[in-house]
Order: C-alpha cells, then sequence, then structure tokens
C-alpha cells in the first residue's frame, strides 16, 4: 500500500537522507500498482516456439511466424484495452480475449510442444479484463486449465506435464486479477480518504464561520451599545460614560481571546459567564433583564451550547427587537434541558407580529434577519447533540427562541465535531 512522507524535514546526516528519499520513491512507484508495461515482459515465455519457428522444428515455418505475430498483437491488443480508461469497461477487451483464445487453440492443436506455454499467458490476458472480474473470471479459469490440461495430455505430455499446463494456466490467471483487484481496492481507499480530508476541511470551515460569526456579532452589537451609551451619557455624567467606556475595553479584550480560542478550536463557554454577560449587553441597550434558573449543574459541553443560544438570543434581541424586557429562563431536570428567552419587542422585520393583519408565522420559521446565519448554525448544533431550536413569533407580540437538549448529549456533539476538525 501507497506510503508517503508528507513533512518536510532537513537533510539526514550521511546517507540516510538518500536513503529516505529512495523508500519514498519506491513506495510511490508501488502504490501506482501495475500498468500496462508490466505485462509485456511475459511475452518472453514464446521464446521457446519462437526457436522452433527460426529452427524449421515447427513443420509449416511461416504458418508458425504468422501465429506468433497474431498471438503477440491480440496479446497486447488485450492488455493495453484492459487497461485504457476508455476502453476498459467496454466489450472491445473481450472481443479481443475472444480472439486470442481461437488463435491458442488454434496454434497449440497445430503445432503442439512449445505452443502450450501460450495458455498461461492467455490466462494472463485474461486477468486483466475487468469484465471477466468475479464468478465467471473463476468458471472460465477452470475450464481453460482443465482444456489445457486435456489437450497437453493428448499431445503426449504425460500426468505431469498435463498437470503442470492445467496449474500454471490456472494460477496465472487467477494471480493476476487478484493482484489487480486489490489495487483497485487501493485505489478506491485513497480516493475516499481524500474525499473525507476536503469534508474534514469543509467541516472546519464551517466551524469556524459559525463560531465567528457568533462571536464577532454578538461582541460588535454590545461594542455599539455601549458607545451610543457613551455618547448619550458623556455631556451629562462623565463618570457613568467613562465606566460604558471601560466595559468597551474589556468586551474587546474578551473578543479577542475568544477569537484566538476559536481559532484554536478550543473554545467551550460556561452558562453562568453568558447569561452574566447577557445581562450586561441588555442593561447597556436600555432594555430590562429577568434571568431564571433552576435545576441542577449542566455538563460543560452542555453549557456551552447553550451558552451559544443565549449570545445569539440576546444578540437580536439587542440589534433588532426594540425591546423593553427580555426574560431569559434555563429549567434542567435529570433528563433534559430547556432554554427560553422571550422579549417584548416587535418581532422580526417580516414576523407574524410585525404583520398588519398580525398572522403568526409557524415556529422554526427562519425570518428576516433574526433567523440568519446565526439561528441557523445553532439549529445544526443542537441537532447534532440530539437537541433542537426553535424560534417565532412568541404570541401578539415579541420574539421567542426555545432550545431543549438532553442532559449529557453536549459531550457527544463535541467529541463529533471535534473528530470532524482532526482528520
Amino acid at each position: 500500500m501507497r506510503m508517503a512522507w508528507r513533512y518536510k524535514r532537513g537533510p539526514a546526516p550521511g546517507g540516510a537522507a538518500n536513503g529516505r528519499c529512495g523508500g519514498a520513491e519506491a513506495a510511490e512507484r508501488v502504490g501506482k500498482g501495475p500498468n500496462r508495461y508490466t505485462f509485456l515482459p511475459w511475452l518472453l515465455m514464446g521464446t521457446g516456439a519462437f526457436s522452433h519457428t527460426l529452427q524449421g522444428k515447427a513443420g509449416n515455418t511461416w504458418l508458425a511466424g504468422a501465429h506468433l505475430v497474431a498471438f503477440t498483437a491480440l496479446y497486447v491488443t488485450v492488455v493495453f484495452t484492459a487497461f485504457s480508461p476508455r476502453l476498459r469497461d467496454t466489450r472491445v477487451p473481450l472481443y479481443g480475449l475472444a480472439a486470442l483464445t481461437a488463435v491458442t487453440l488454434a496454434g497449440a492443436l497445430g503445432f503442439g510442444g512449445e505452443w502450450f506455454v501460450f495458455f498461461p499467458l492467455l490466462s494472463l490476458a485474461s486477468g486483466t479484463v475487468r469484465a471477466l472480474r468475479g464468478k465467471r473470471l473463476g468458471v472460465w479459469l477452470i475450464a481453460l486449465s482443465g482444456g489445457a490440461g486435456v489437450l497437453s495430455g493428448w499431445h503426449g505430455d504425460g500426468p505431469w506435464g498435463s498437470f503442470g499446463i492445467g496449474y500454471g494456466t490456472f494460477l496465472s490467471g487467477m494471480v493476476t486479477a487478484t493482484v489487480l483487484s486489490l489495487f483497485d481496492t487501493i485505489h478506491e481507499l485513497r480516493a475516499t480518504r481524500q474525499e473525507l480530508a476536503r469534508s474534514a476541511v469543509e467541516q472546519e470551515r464551517l466551524r469556524f464561520s459559525r463560531d465567528l460569526h457568533d462571536l464577532l456579532g454578538h461582541t460588535l452589537s454590545v461594542v455599539v451599545v455601549k458607545a451610543e451609551a457613551v455618547r448619550r451619557l458623556a455631556p451629562r455624567d462623565l463618570d457613568a460614560a467613562l465606566g460604558q467606556a471601560a466595559d468597551i475595553e474589556a468586551v474587546g479584550r474578551q473578543a479577542l481571546t475568544e477569537i484566538r480560542e476559536a481559532v484554536s478550536g478550543y473554545r467551550e463557554g460556561s452558562l453562568a459567564t453568558e447569561l452574566d454577560r447577557a445581562r450586561s449587553a441588555l442593561d447597556g441597550a436600555g432594555i430590562e433583564p429577568v434571568v431564571r434558573r433552576s435545576g441542577p449543574p449542566l455538563p460543560p459541553q452542555a453549557e456551552a451550547l447553550l451558552g451559544w443560544v443565549v449570545r445569539e438570543g440576546v444578540t437580536n434581541t439587542v440589534r433588532h427587537s426594540g425591546a423593553t424586557r427580555c426574560e431569559i429562563e434555563v429549567r434542567a431536570d435529570g433528563d433534559r434541558a430547556r432554554l427560553t428567552i422571550t422579549d417584548d419587542g416587535r418581532g422580526p422585520v417580516s414576523s407574524g407580529a410585525a404583520r398588519a393583519g398580525g398572522a403568526a408565522a409557524p415556529p422554526g420559521t427562519a425570518i428576516g434577519p433574526v433567523g440568519g446565519t446565526g439561528l441557523t448554525g445553532l439549529t445544526e448544533r443542537l441537532a447534532a447533540a440530539g437537541g433542537t431550536l426553535r424560534h417565532g413569533p412568541g404570541g401578539r407580540r415579541g420574539f421567542r427562541v426555545t432550545a431543549e437538549l438532553p442532559v449529557g448529549a453536549g459531550e457527544l456533539a463535541d467529541a463529533v465535531e471535534a473528530e470532524e476538525g482532526a482528520r
């Protein structure tokens, strides 16, 4: 199986570097497998018949020479078409193999002796034909080797000579087909590995873009809200404005840390921390925060997932809702955890809460800016962990986001995501 050294290393002392390079090149060559030229040297098995023809021992020299030319041409045709990407899955190799079989039988019956060695060559060519792989090849090789043994015995080669021709014929085709099938499997595995690597890269890009959206979306929203508070407070309350400016600095520093952790793939949020940040962000936006939490502590991975929901939900409330009150409730029991974020704002622009007719859209419908990339990404994350995320109008007014997660399922989602990123 192919082995490749993909890491760049410095030169080793003495000849060690050359030895490694030579080994890598040899492994590369082996990994490509046999090609059409690999089977051409086996034609040298017919040198005995060629020698008899030159010495005039074959009877009709011209007919024997024509047979050798015809067999060689048909053998090369079968092997080359069997390895041609354009022709190997067509009937062309089968037609060539049929003609090669007829020529081989004619030579064995007409000349005998050294011409029986062409049966193993015929079997070798049969093993390269893809259309004969599987049971059909086994049946064909049994019939071919049996016929070659019988004809050899009929020409007086004796039991052992007859057995040797039959055994060599069967073994040549079977070994050839087995080796080529093995290398076909290796090529398929290599292609699958490359596809898995591409898929892992895409998954990692998706994870990173999702994290970056959630991180920057929330952070920039808080910075904008607090900068507006500084602008309002500065003319009349300098101390309060300085406090808001200090919050902006702290949020910015925290965002830098979180982005570095997201790039490294090690970010793991705390639900309590996210609730505190949500309370601060809502206060800064002039929205009354109401946070309630009940139930036993949650596993860290489950808290991280729910923390993302808090971050995204509060960011949407601050950006889009125009609300005066936002309630965040976390309830957990022995089996499931439930997080609900409800505000009393106008809801998304296109939601049922904002329609003139007042008809509410069904929950879970991605509406307007609130149903964008963030909630879509969170829905995928919770679904991977066996949870659900629903979002939609919260009655006659406002908007509601509800997340449910099996307790302990967060570890599964985290393990799956870590495995995909490590491929």
